[in-house]
């Protein structure tokens, strides 16, 4: 301001313009104008991603520059930046200020001038050069912290460094630059400034900074990740975050459910953003994660840590437009941080995956639940423009699946960090739990359907199929699943959950995981009913409890409410889930879980197990009742089959077993089952 009150001209090189930093400088230039000053800005045009797509396939330079500076100047909204572009108006119709604007094109790359450099003059001749790292921006002056070398001509060693900012911006000016393009100002943006100048009548600009209203990009909207200050960091999220960065940042943490995979994945991107800030780069973020309500949870953690994401799903129209603001702002130097949150659909979808292709800025992918994203529909849309890599998994080998599971880590590289059940109840990070398998025999309809499935599944191996590896589509996956239908559908596992549920009729917090689909019947009669709507009419009609359910036709706000209510802890005593309540879901309030399908899958069971771990005031253990289906003794069923199949049953018991509190009731449960099979060794 003190320079501007005596200097008769003001040259300024600097790294973008926006509607409500030119009117900055008018209201810097109210006296410098009165005194018949003149001025030269040349500044970085604001484009999009479509515009820098049209100029590196050669569409004409200026009618896209023309374009970005139109679509600027449209958004002007507050009365006193209109103020602040008339004056600037009436200056260019005096011929007193001359705008251009630079950018980047080498080699058919289009990139953004981000110099900064001034420099004045006055009457006498005398000048002060200067440089620095602000914007001439409302943040850039008024609210960031920045720094800036000034230079006086007068004074000795200052003169030389002065008059060559002075010479550099002449080169600028004159388009003489190497690998820069310095264009003139748009003729159409030119006039629109002038018929403000013509159209608003010369009044005094406000004189408190408030006054001004910057536009979002410019203030201190929430931009930058920042550590909660309510956060915590533990010890073994430190060590993990250490060794995701030695190596070189890729890598698979291997985390037990509930142990704060998603927390220590932000404060990785937030360490990483701070490096790459201190280079002055910024950090594009994509988070992957399976399902909606998971995308939803995601961006509720980032927005914890101080920015508000971008949500990926559903509608192009919604996100898509917010995509492109975002990167273009961050090329520009605008945005230290743009997080995108997607959904595996719409992340492997076209439109999302043209913009990813075009990112050329630092990139991290993190993979939630990443297990998912070595199946072939989506590991082909891994970015490999991604220079920081990181997934996350409780359980990243994909069950049956070594091609899958081997493309995960040559993308992300090797399991880094691993944090397993056992460590993680023994310091703290999950509840204790107590594990209640009960045995419930297949009653004689249920008997006969099996060891006809058995006799089949039997005759396959015989083939040559192989049991340990058997493909899920394979014609003995499809057996097997039958199978474990028929023990997942046991009508005795309901008579042995009222007496549990009838025996905890006044406890809170209770989920029913039930078995997916229908009762198998025999090959050409109906199949049977669901299990989930038996259950909901044992607990609601039969035991009167108040429950509700939770299934993949449950609209999304519906289960925000359902879990809201759920973790109240005085209106529904129980979830009833079939397939969801699985990956990902927050219900750390859940302390009792009833399993009643029949799963031999390890990721199932491993979340499901974590969904009642997690810590939470009041809860000091948890109970895991488990159901498991077997055929009455002396069934006649080939004996090494019946043996070999059982061992897949009983693996999910011994894994629930031995890290439980009460490890020795499991195997008094379990022990005749063993005797019977010749399994002791288990």
């Amino acid at each position: 301001m003190p320079a501007f009150t005596v200097a008769s001209s003001y040259s300024r090189a600097v790294g973008y313009f926006t509607s409500t930093s030119l009117a900055l400088y008018a209201r810097g230039i109210e006296t410098f104008a009165a005194r018949g000053g003149s001025m030269r800005l040349i500044a970085s045009p604001h484009l999009n991603e479509d515009d820098v797509v049209d100029i590196e396939r050669g569409y004409d330079l200026r009618a896209v520059v023309e374009r970005a500076t139109m679509r600027e100047l449209e958004q002007v909204e507050p009365e006193t930046v209109l103020d602040g572009l008339g004056l600037l108006g009436r200056l260019i119709a005096e011929g007193r200020l001359d705008i251009k604007l630079a950018f980047v094109q080498q080699e058919g790359r289009v990139g953004i001038y981000h110099e900064k450099i001034g420099i004045f003059r006055d009457d006498f001749g005398d000048l002060v050069g200067f440089t620095g790292s602000s914007n001439e921006t409302f943040g850039g002056l008024m609210a960031n912290f920045e720094s800036v070398e000034v230079y006086r001509g007068w004074v000795a060693g200052d003169g030389t460094r002065a008059l060559r900012l002075e010479t550099d911006f002449q080169a600028l000016w004159a388009n003489q630059t190497p690998h820069l393009s310095v264009e003139r100002f748009p003729d159409v943006a030119r006039e629109r400034l002038v018929k403000l100048g013509h159209d608003r009548p010369p009044r005094d600009l406000p004189g408190t900074d408030s006054a001004l209203t910057p536009t979002p990009a410019e203030t201190d909207e929430p931009t930058r990740l920042a550590l909660p200050d309510w956060l915590k960091v533990r010890g073994y999220q430190r060590e993990a975050i250490t060794s995701w960065l030695s190596h070189q940042g890729r890598g698979i943490l291997k985390m037990a459910t509930g142990t704060g995979k998603t927390k220590t994945a932000m404060i990785a991107a937030t360490q990483l953003g701070n490096v790459l800030r201190q280079r002055e780069q910024p950090l594009v973020v994509l988070i992957v994660a399976p399902l909606i309500h998971l995308v939803d949870q995601w961006i509720t953690e980032v927005e914890g840590f101080g920015v508000r994401p971008i949500a990926v799903y559903e509608s192009s129209q919604k996100w898509l437009p917010l995509v492109q603001e975002q990167l273009a702002a961050a090329r520009m130097g605008q945005r230290p941080f743009v997080v995108m949150v997607a959904t595996n659909a719409s992340f492997s979808g076209e439109k999302f995956q043209s913009a990813l292709s075009r990112i050329n800025l630092p990139l991290m992918i993190i993979g939630d639940e990443a297990h998912n994203l070595g199946s072939a529909a989506y590991k082909s849309s891994l970015p490999q423009n991604a220079t920081y890599r990181l997934a996350l998994s409780a359980t990243p080998e994909r069950w049956f699946d070594d091609e899958g599971t081997d493309s995960l880590i040559d993308y992300f590289g090797p399991i880094i960090f691993e944090l397993g059940l056992g460590k993680a109840i023994e310091m703290g990070a999950l509840t204790r739990y107590e594990y209640l398998p009960r045995l419930v025999e297949l009653n004689d309809a249920e008997t006969a359907l099996y060891v006809d499935l058995s006799a089949q599944i039997a005759a396959r191996i015989a083939s040559g199929d192989n049991l340990k590896d058997a493909d899920p589509n394979s014609p003995l996956g499809f057996l097997l699943r039958q199978r474990a239908g028929v023990l997942g559908h046991a009508e005795g596992k309901l008579e042995a959950l009222r007496a549990d549920l009838d025996a905890r009729r006044n406890d809170w917090f209770q989920l029913i995981y039930c078995a997916e689909g229908r009762r198998p019947a025999e090959p050409g009669d109906e199949p049977g009913p669901k299990q989930v709507l038996e259950v909901m009419d044992l607990v609601g009609n039969k035991l009167h409890l108040s429950a509700h359910s939770y299934v993949s036709e449950t609209a999304r706000p519906e289960r925000k409410v359902l879990l809201r209510r759920f973790g109240a802890g005085d209106d529904l005593r129980a979830l009833v889930a079939m397939r969801c309540l699985d990956e990902g879901v927050d219900i750390p309030d859940a302390r009792t879980g009833y399993l009643l399908a029949s799963s031999s899958n390890p990721r199932q069971f491993i979340q499901r197990r974590g969904r009642l771990l997690r810590l939470a005031p009041g809860k000091d253990r948890a109970v895991i009742l488990d159901y498991l289906a077997v055929p009455p003794p002396g069934t006649s069923i080939n004996f090494n089959v019946e043996r070999a199949l059982l061992v897949r049953e009983l693996e999910r018991a011994n894994e629930f077993g031995k890290l439980s509190e009460n490890y020795e009731t499991t195997l008094q449960v379990l022990r005749p089952l063993k005797e019977r099979y010749q399994l002791m060794d288990m």
